[in-house]
């Protein structure tokens, strides 16, 4: 069972909103929404007093410009801002569905100005508490309403983070086109061991694994046993381009499924450009010899 309540978190409201989960075998998610606002304490509390009013309350309110964290209940029980989809109550679907509120508008994504801090370090710990992987199942958030995806197979069956815009049965675009890359950095870190992944498998932790390298290390020639390693972890993560090999010399093929892998975590255009950064690498977890 992961994290109920986030240290450090303000209670709002009576702390009970919701229920049990109607999924619980199914992986835990987080959704990301933006409360078309502004920021700042007037706002953390006239937004969070409405949420209230009108019965949608997410877990977690949060503003962007002061770290400031606010939390209505607890995480492993259901929250009340997603429309259902058809039979499908979509706030009960999974083991969690943690929803957070950014106090934000979905035009202009709040990854570009934010300040996160220890508050919200502390969310993402909770979050991956429940073996949430730092991944968008359904890419990254949409930039317009004409851009969301909202497949209900990836939905039922996929953990990891989604925007408001994913959700089936629910029309807002929100959080907009944050930046996944800016919100994982925010918090470095992967699900502790002995969590359940979103395949269903323990997670290890990252002892025994590969410090990362740095960028510069991944260049045409560069020879070494960490290139065979890493390329062995992409081949079992689905994520193999390869016809030779892989390894033990980086070359067009490791890029290739380099490149694979950051789209599977959420990344796309150019910041999926096949050559590793800290918050992929860690999250491959390539293991020493």
């Amino acid at each position: 069972m992961g994290t109920a309540w986030i240290p450090g978190a303000e209670r709002l409201g009576s702390g009970t909103i919701g229920g049990p989960m109607d999924h619980p075998e199914r992986p835990a998610r987080v959704v990301w929404h933006t409360t078309e606002s502004g920021a700042g304490p007037s706002a953390f509390h006239t937004v969070g007093n409405y949420l209230i009013s009108v019965h949608s309350e997410p877990q977690v309110l949060y503003d962007p410009t002061t770290d400031r964290i606010g939390q209505y209940g607890p995480l492993t029980q259901s929250a009340r801002a997603l429309k259902n989809c058809g039979t499908t109550r979509n706030n009960r679907v999974g083991a969690a569905c943690i929803q957070i509120e950014v106090l934000a508008h979905a035009s202009q994504p709040f990854t570009a100005y934010w300040r996160p801090g220890p508050n919200f370090r502390a969310l993402m710990a909770a979050i991956r508490s429940f073996g949430i992987p730092d991944a968008f199942p359904m890419g990254i958030p949409a930039r317009s309403v004409a851009g969301c995806r909202r497949e209900e197979s990836v939905w039922l069956t996929r953990g990891g983070h989604y925007g408001h815009c994913n959700v089936p049965g629910n029309d807002h675009w929100d959080p907009g086109a944050i930046d996944p890359g800016k919100l994982f950095a925010a918090a470095p870190g992967t699900p502790p061991a002995g969590h359940t992944s979103a395949t269903g498998a323990a997670t290890p932790g990252t002892a025994g694994c590969v410090p990362f390298p740095g960028t510069a290390f991944f260049q045409a020639g560069r020879h070494s046993p960490i290139v065979t390693a890493m390329g062995r972890r992409l081949v079992a993560e689905g994520c193999s381009a390869y016809t030779h090999g892989p390894g033990p010399q980086w070359g067009e093929e490791d890029r290739r499924s380099y490149t694979l892998w950051q789209r599977k975590r959420g990344y796309s255009g150019s910041d999926a450009d096949g050559l590793p950064g800290r918050t992929t690498w860690e999250a491959l977890r390539v293991p020493k010899d």
